[in-house]
């Protein structure tokens, strides 16, 4: 815990600790400590730009190039202060100034002059261009790279979580080259400080020593300006070791091992190249007035590397081991591949694509946000939904398809948004019908969006028109995406909470085949299946007595019944509509079993007079603002309600032990008795 505070804390004190240098005089001990330290880290800097495997992975090294920076400027100002103030400025300054270039002032000044060139015309002006268009590419392809994830996500190759890691480093590497285009200014500007440092180092040296010192101008030339040298040499060396390491980064977006490794197996993957270098430095050798024995060590050493490298393969080998292993076009598992059908699909005409560039539209990203929705609210893993162009839909349209199958289309005109309301005869645009609720609507120019507004209508963009189709597909259809591979993946859930559950149910007293029925079923009647635990106990005690298919459904409605019953209730108030009780009793009777579920045997003219009079107090109910449901025996349920679906009227239908079991209200408003009028 203390090195992690130590590592937290070290690098806001450091940047304390340059200001303060900066005003505050420095004695010579710590000055030459620093120049030290400086020329250290500069080194060491270097050596990891070496060694990283990515550019990534040193991704501190921008604001790390900054900092170095920073210290080495506040260096120059505290050595600047020392050399014009006391004639001094440390050992290693005094040993750069007259050890390193022999004490003579003009090789100095030359020495400096090449650094400075090196640093600022070859390696800083290179690694800043190199920096620029990498930052530039980099950003161009974020799109381009954002929608191949998305699309792996969606086709099921990656699951969710590697989706957000690749996010991660497209959006880090943009970010990190962005920086490094930035930070290679700094090395840009360290270069030329260094110049006009060192030339007012030297004038004021020089003006010190004659004017407040005394000395003659050959003594003044000879103390200040070799100091001022010698501070410029040493900033120099730690600079040029930082532009060098600013170029490795920059230039290494090609390779993926480390810098030694990758030139080493590079520059060696080619016998002939290197037999040819050999050769030649050997035939350096004849040259009259050329050293031979460099040129001798030099080629046999290449030499032997050439006899030590491994033969390189022929480019067309890969090809055809490939061509090889690859299956033919007619193969079984081509063939099944290319058959496969997709569980759900979003098909988009060419001029709606730009809906899934995350540049431009956000499909994608409520599409994957659909998915956790329709889990926590009807307990079923929605398919990934694959999203594609497709060339025969008309323009501004999509098609939603279940396993290959038109299960809804609709409209979104590219640069507009729906407005549904009255009173948009003013404004230009389209007609247009909301495709889950069919109200009218006009698809109206997107910069008009907030006159729409004004003038009072609702105002939807593309992307929510097609998600809440879809959303209102994936209801409507849910018993279809129910597989038996997702009903063994929510066995398998409840198995690691509740195994008790699941071995008491599966296989011994039902099979999957079995369970995915009864699910489907209730999925079909918009039930939720979330409660798996409730619904297995369920069926447990059911299938002991029978695995009858409807008996197997209403137990597990049954076991469901008050949040069953919760769905249809408005302010803790349940209306319902009932049977008169003969009329139940007919209706009991005329029960008949078959292999598709129980059915009522009864004539159509009473069948009609039910699904007559039920469908008119729920239309009068719902007028007023109610949701009513059609409460009946439990033994009715089901029949009654495939009647009234054949109807064509979806009339909720519950019985009385999923009505008995919840806390509403119940409160009645109206009896269907109609059929023994029709019969009459």
């Amino acid at each position: 815990m203390k090195n992690r505070n130590l590592s937290k804390l070290a690098v806001p004190i450091g940047v304390i600790g340059i200001i303060i240098m900066m005003v505050v005089p420095l004695p010579t001990f710590l000055l030459d400590l620093f120049i030290a330290l400086n020329i250290t880290v500069a080194l060491l800097v270097l050596l990891t730009s070496m060694f990283v495997q990515r550019p990534l992975d040193f991704a501190v090294f921008p604001a790390l190039l900054l900092v170095m920076t920073l210290f080495r400027l506040a260096l120059n100002i505290s050595a600047t202060r020392l050399v014009l103030r006391d004639g001094d400025a440390g050992k290693v300054i005094h040993a750069f100034g007259s050890f390193v270039v022999g004490g003579n002032l003009v090789i100095g000044l030359v020495i400096f002059s090449i650094l400075v060139i090196v640093q600022m015309i070859v390696v800083t002006k290179g690694a800043e261009r190199v920096a620029e268009v990498g930052a530039r590419f980099t950003l161009d392809a974020m799109p381009g790279k954002q929608m191949a994830i998305d699309a792996d996500l969606n086709a099921g190759l990656i699951d969710e979580a590697t989706a957000r890691k690749r996010r991660a480093e497209v959006a880090a590497e943009a970010d990190f080259y962005g920086a490094m285009d930035g930070g290679s200014k700094f090395v840009k500007g360290d270069a030329i400080a260094a110049i006009i440092i060192t030339l007012i180092n030297l004038i004021g040296g020089f003006a010190v020593g004659i004017l407040q010192h005394g000395l003659a101008p050959a003594d003044a030339m000879n103390q200040f300006s070799m100091l001022s040298i010698g501070d410029g040499l040493v900033s120099q060396v730690p600079a040029l070791l930082l532009s060098v390491a600013t170029g490795l980064i920059v230039t290494r977006s090609a390779t993926s091992g480390d810098m030694g490794s990758s030139v080493t197996t590079q520059l060696a993957q080619n016998r002939l190249a290197l037999r040819i270098g050999g050769a030649a430095a050997l035939a350096l050798c004849v040259i009259p007035g050329l050293p031979k024995v460099p040129f001798l060590l030099v080629g046999v050493v290449v030499l032997v590397i050439a006899q030590r490298v491994k033969e390189p393969i022929p480019e067309d080998a890969a090809p055809v081991a490939e061509a090889v292993e690859m299956p033919a076009a007619d193969s079984p598992e081509q063939l099944l591949g290319e058959m496969r059908i997709d569980p759900l699909e979003l098909a988009l005409a060419p001029d709606l694509v730009d809906l899934v560039d995350p540049g431009s539209g956000d499909l994608l990203d409520r599409v994957r946000a659909l998915r956790r929705k329709m889990a926590l609210e009807l307990g079923v893993i929605m398919p990934p939904v694959r999203t594609r162009d497709d060339l025969d839909l008309p323009l501004s349209s999509y098609a939603i398809r279940i396993s290959g199958v038109d299960a809804g289309s609709g409209q979104a005109p590219p640069g507009t948004v729906l407005a549904i309301g009255e009173g948009l005869q003013a404004l230009p645009g389209r007609a247009g019908v909301e495709p889950v609720f069919g109200l009218a609507g006009k698809w109206v120019p997107a910069e008009l969006h907030y006159q729409a507004e004004l003038s009072g209508a609702t105002v939807v963009d593309r992307a929510s028109v097609i998600i809440t189709h879809l959303a209102e597909v994936v209801r409507g259809n849910a018993s279809r995406l129910l597989g038996r591979e997702d009903v063994r993946a929510l066995t398998e859930m409840v198995k690691r909470t509740h195994p008790v559950v699941v071995e008491e149910l599966t296989p011994g007293l039902l099979s999957l085949g079995q369970i995915q029925k009864v699910l489907q079923a209730m999925l079909d009647e918009g039930v939720p299946i979330r409660d798996l635990v409730r619904i297995f106990e369920a069926l447990s005690l059911r299938a002991k007595l029978s695995v009858d298919h409807d008996g197997l459904v209403e137990a597990a409605r049954s076991a469901l019944g008050p949040a069953i019953a919760a769905q249809y209730a408005t302010a803790g108030r349940l209306t319902v509509i009932t049977l008169d009780p003969m009329l139940e009793q007919s209706l009991l009777e005329s029960l008949r079993p078959s292999e598709n579920g129980a059915f009522m045997a009864i004539d159509g003219m009473r069948a009609e007079a039910i699904v007559s009079e039920a469908s008119r107090l729920a239309e009068a109910a719902e007028q007023q603002g109610l949701n009513p449901v059609l409460a009946c025996s439990p033994q009715l349920r089901l029949p009654l309600m495939r009647l009234l679906r054949a109807g064509s009227r979806r009339v909720q239908v519950l019985s009385y032990s999923e009505i008995s079991g919840s806390t509403a209200q119940i409160e009645t408003i109206g009896v269907v008795n109609g059929a023994y009028a029709g019969a009459a």
